[in-house]
């Protein structure tokens, strides 16, 4: 398939290049019949067969007319069913490239045609969009400056039903004192005091439950120091350490048994149904998302705590990547409307463009009253913000505090994760090295499944090791030492 898009690309891009030795008109802004200029949009589910993103889009036209002056027409792009980064990709190859367009992975074959806009000058002379930016988001562009992104950081955090806390005697001491024995007992008390079967549960894998513990194990980014040289964290006697640690909950019973074969939904079933006592899930909507259904089926009492990362060597919620954005949105370069397709995603920074991407229309999602807005139950269960949530956004407008755009637990998650922010040491990984390198983490994930439910013991975690390096460990290990500074 890689090659197979490649030599799409490469096609794509000499069709390109003949089209402008020939002069080629298309990149003259298109203007519509009243004198409109028409900026064309690709973006995840908001094609033009999609009824809510042509509203959405209308009232941005009118919006940008009334605030800025500005005279566009949206026009829509649609992608066909399937992979969004597949399809977009071969939509991008058959030589549609619209002016705006929305990334969910795919961007650096992309970009390293240089078909992307850099953003850099843009946003440095923006009036909003820079005073929105959050460190991650800043350091982001300075090593990949063609995807924006502007959301917080999608760091995990546990919680628990704030009840079960304060039925236990080991839950204060846990908030107050993290510690990995402090979390071991309150896993413990819940499950014997019959509030739950298991402590934890996560969703067919450890990451989630890596976002407590790595930290306090001392896996504190990609590559550690490790007798002077960096070692790549999974491979590291922390790591040995950690799943030891893993085990030693499994065998209690307090590590659900079955978390291998957890879906995300059959997982957050198990905490709705008080199966498990902790989940971990992305801090923000998601944590938001948990406590309204955890409350809807328990009842109020059953509002959500969020615990703090496990202390140890280190703490915090994990180091964040800030390579490159993952996803977000870019700027054809090829766009005869770039400083235009750029004022646009400005405006959505500024008070006007926050509200209405944040709060939806007025008599629909939200009522005005007085000088207070009143979001609904309609806002809750049908809106969603598609561009920029910065943290402490400006909407121009106060927000009941009865009707809040996220609970009291999703704010404090944001700003837990927040508070505990550290930047990784990841790199890309080289493309003559990812074939090598999805072998290597099938191998560790192999392992650390059988070390956890006991059908290896820890010792076999240096076999492992050593499998690990053969099968290009040793490359990448070379790689790393030379290149991270």
């Amino acid at each position: 398939m890689k090659k197979f898009s490649l030599l799409f690309l490469t096609l794509f891009v000499f069709i390109l290049a003949a089209c402008s030795d020939k002069g080629d008109t298309t990149t003259e802004p298109q203007v519509n019949e009243e004198g409109k200029t028409v900026i064309k949009v690709v973006f995840k589910d908001d094609g033009p067969s999609n009824p809510e993103a042509v509203k959405f889009y209308d009232a941005l036209e009118v919006g940008l007319k009334e605030d800025k002056g500005l005279d566009i027409e949206f026009e829509l792009v649609e992608v066909a069913q399937g992979s969004y980064a597949e399809k977009l990709n071969l939509l991008l190859y058959s030589g549609t490239i619209p002016d705006l367009i929305y990334f969910q992975g795919g961007d650096e074959q992309i970009a390293s045609q240089g078909l992307l806009e850099d953003l850099t000058p843009y946003i440095e002379k923006s009036e909003n969009l820079k005073g929105i930016l959050q460190p991650h988001n800043k350091t982001r562009l300075e090593n990949y400056p063609y995807l924006l992104w502007v959301k917080n950081i999608d760091n995990k955090v546990p919680v628990v039903r704030t009840d079960f806390l304060e039925q236990t005697d080991s839950g204060p001491a846990l908030v107050q004192n993290p510690t990995v024995e402090n979390y071991t007992a309150f896993f413990e008390e819940l499950v014997a005091k019959g509030l739950v079967k298991n402590g934890v549960t996560v969703a067919g894998d450890i990451a989630e439950l890596d976002f407590i513990f790595n930290d306090a194990f001392g896996v504190t980014s990609s590559w550690l120091q490790q007798d002077g040289a960096y070692v790549y964290k999974k491979v590291s006697a922390a790591e040995k350490n950690k799943l030891a640690y893993y085990s030693e909950l499994y065998s209690k019973g307090l590590l659900d048994n079955q978390y291998l074969t957890q879906a995300w939904d059959t997982k957050e079933d198990a905490f709705y149904n008080n199966q498990s006592g902790v989940v971990v899930g992305t801090n923000g909507k998601v944590v938001d998302f948990y406590n309204s259904r955890q409350m809807q089926v328990n009842g109020e009492a059953a509002t959500l705590t969020v615990l703090p990362p496990a202390k140890g060597e280190s703490q915090g919620f994990g180091a964040t990547s800030v390579t490159k954005e993952a996803r977000g949105l870019a700027i054809s370069s090829q766009s005869p409307n770039k400083e235009l397709v750029f004022e646009v995603l400005d405006y959505l920074a500024s008070p006007n463009g926050l509200k209405l991407d944040a709060l939806g229309y007025e008599g629909i999602h939200h009522t005005l009253n007085g000088d207070v807005i009143e979001l609904n139950d309609k806002y809750y269960s049908d809106w969603y913000t598609r561009y920029w949530e910065p943290m402490n956004a400006d909407l121009g407008v106060k927000v009941s505090e009865d009707t809040p755009l996220l609970s009291a637990p999703a704010k404090q998650s944001q700003e837990a994760v927040n508070s505990f922010y550290h930047e990784d040491n990841n790199f890309t990984i080289p493309e003559d090295m990812i074939s090598q390198w999805d072998a290597m983490e099938n191998l560790y994930k192999e392992y650390a499944a059988d070390i956890i439910t006991g059908k290896k013991s820890i010792d076999a975690f240096d076999e492992f090791v050593t499998k690990w390096y053969a099968s290009g460990g040793e490359q990448l290990t070379k790689y790393a030492n030379e290149n991270i500074k």
